[in-house]
């Protein structure tokens, strides 16, 4: 089993989490805004290193799974700390509304597809998790679907969180860190910033009706979060739940995460054996002459 980073953001593994237990505001005694950004750009700068290594040692895969509820920053939080990365070694997937094609398929499948090959980084915004949240919240999702729902719905939303565990482990034992981080936004915040996107006409065009109308079932999708972290957070693939009220604050969180990941990976440049250093000798020696 591959290592976690640890954090006072760490979901439990014992199924004790409760989501109204979990701030959205940073802890007292938080840095300010000039400290996070100097802390920010310090670990960018750490996390760009560490992906060349990463990169070039090719045993490990890093798989960073995020969710949010609408406004909580999941954009703008990928793009601030993966900013300095090679593109050849980073991968950024989004996942909205499912295709015909991935209909058709079991829910796994479209994201399967997306899972970064070892020596990579890849980052779901939105995930597989979205059959057992906004599917759990919106029921009327499974018509498309066609798939055949027991009885008791719980029940399916009970084998899908199993067929989730069983994925991440097999990642885990197939050499995938998987790192799961809810960025957990407070409902006044939401407010704020959806307000935000629409008095601003630079940022009309993030703004999305849909969005003032899911707020309606903020409770129904904390009760489903809930569900799926206890369920989920594993040592194998453990879950993060990380304030997101100030958007500084919570950067540096990700940021952070993904260093200490990185650096418990543990990534080095190949070692050369006898013949490839006499081999690399003599191509220097008839480059110089």
């Amino acid at each position: 089993m591959l290592p976690f980073p640890d954090s006072r953001w760490l979901v439990p593994f014992d199924d004790s989490f409760r989501h109204d237990r979990a701030p959205t505001e940073p802890p007292p005694g938080s840095p300010d805004e000039q400290a996070l950004e100097e802390e920010l750009e310090r670990l960018t700068e750490r996390l760009e290193k560490l992906q060349r290594r990463f990169r070039a040692d090719g045993r490990r895969a890093l798989l960073v799974i995020v969710q949010a509820l609408d406004a909580a920053g999941k954009d703008g939080t990928i793009r601030a700390v993966l900013r300095g990365l090679d593109p050849a070694g980073c991968q950024v997937t989004s996942f909205g509304v499912p295709s015909k094609e991935e209909l058709d398929h079991d829910f796994l499948w479209r994201c399967v597809h997306h899972l970064p090959p070892r020596g990579v980084i890849g980052v779901f915004n939105r995930s597989w998790y979205e059959e057992v949240l906004a599917v759990r919240v919106h029921p009327q999702f499974l018509g498309p679907q066609r798939i055949e729902v027991p009885e008791d719905p719980e029940e399916l939303w009970a084998w899908r969180l199993q067929a989730i565990r069983e994925q991440e482990l097999h990642l885990s034992r197939s050499g995938t860190l998987v790192l799961k981080l809810w960025l957990k936004v407070g409902k006044e915040e939401q407010r704020k910033r959806l307000l935000a996107r629409l008095e601003d006409p630079d940022r009309n065009w993030k703004f999305n009706a849909r969005d003032v109308e899911e707020r309606k079932h903020w409770d129904d999708y904390h009760e489903a979060f809930e569900q799926a972290l206890r369920a989920t957070s594993r040592p194998w693939a453990p879950w993060y739940c990380v304030p997101a009220d100030d958007k500084d604050y919570m950067r540096v969180q990700v940021a952070r995460l993904l260093v200490d990941a990185l650096e418990l990976l543990d990534p080095r440049y190949p070692d050369l054996d006898d013949a490839e250093r006499a081999e690399r000798s003599a191509l220097r020696k008839a480059l110089r002459a």
